[in-house]
């Protein structure tokens, strides 16, 4: 794995990027041998940094013979904060630098990242995109999931109060977004002694933020008849059902876009180990035929 940086347009400072190539052997930062395939980009979803997405990154880069690059979104790592304004623009922009910067032409995209790559694909030249359960506000579908408890709380410093309504409004923890409030703060404080839930914990002000870009960019049916790039969108079977009927609204009325069920995965399918979901977007991303939106 390398780990390098790249200056953001907007001269907000830097992405901290980590890039995986099928084959070892140091190389510069950044740069593209004449000899090597055009990389992938990953797009992490909130609440998260990079590092979790390294082992699917890995094996989807043995997969395809292609580098695969990482990044830390705004706030994280070693990239920038958040800038005043921060908006889907901001992430569209940082998206377009990175694929500049690597030589990729094709995007993978986890839920929020789903929501800035079907953006940026709007106005961006991508080859062909993937994404999983993309948070894509529908015709105001998603307004409903906005909980403005979350805001208060965060601004308050009660974040495990702030994070049992994330949890809950959202729907994306399996079995556990079911829970009582009471029951979910107390387990935001369990796991505030683990480093994964610390770390959650202090990204929250940064998901008020992507939350609030989801929504102000809320879109309708006619904002995606112009795209062009072949757009695979995949949603886990055991995922809050939500992306599941946005992945399949927006398939039935764009011919880029194909829509599929992952039978037997959680919102988190890209964190978890195995290799079946990297192999089923590894065939995408090679040309390979599209799965039926019937699949379960």
């Amino acid at each position: 794995m390398e780990t390098w940086t790249v200056e953001t347009d907007d001269g907000g400072g830097q992405l901290e990027v980590h890039s995986f190539r099928p084959v070892s052997g140091a190389s510069i930062p950044g740069s593209k041998a004449p000899a090597e395939p055009s990389g992938v980009v990953v797009i992490h979803g909130t609440l998260v940094t990079d590092s979790l997405y390294w082992p699917f990154a890995r094996t989807l880069s043995l997969m395809l013979g292609r580098p695969v690059h990482c990044y830390n979104r705004r706030g994280r790592g070693h990239s920038a904060p958040q800038p005043p304004g921060y908006s889907a623009d901001t992430e569209i922009a940082d998206l377009q630098s990175v694929m500049r910067r690597t030589g990729s032409t094709d995007v993978v995209a986890h839920s929020y990242g789903g929501f800035v790559a079907l953006q940026a694909a709007r106005s961006t030249k991508i080859h062909r995109l993937v994404t999983y359960d993309a948070a894509v506000s529908l015709s105001g579908n998603l307004h409903g999931r906005w909980r403005p408890e979350l805001e208060a709380a965060v601004t308050a410093g009660q974040l495990d109060h702030a994070w049992a309504h994330l949890v809950q409004g959202l729907g994306t923890a399996g079995p556990i977004s079911y829970l009582p409030m009471g029951a979910l703060r107390m387990l935001s404080i369990l796991s505030a002694q683990t480093r994964l839930g610390l770390e959650m914990r202090s990204l929250l002000p940064t998901a008020v933020a992507e939350m609030r870009a989801v929504l102000d960019a809320d879109t309708h049916l006619q904002d995606f008849t112009s795209l062009v790039t072949p757009t695979l969108m995949l949603s886990g079977g055991w995922s809050p059902s939500y992306f599941a009927e946005t992945g399949r609204i927006l398939a039935g009325a764009v011919p880029a876009i194909d829509f599929a069920i992952v039978p037997l995965q959680f919102h988190e399918g890209p964190l978890r180990p195995g290799r079946r979901l990297a192999a089923r977007i590894a065939r995408f991303l090679s040309g390979g035929p599209v799965p039926t939106a019937s699949a379960s």
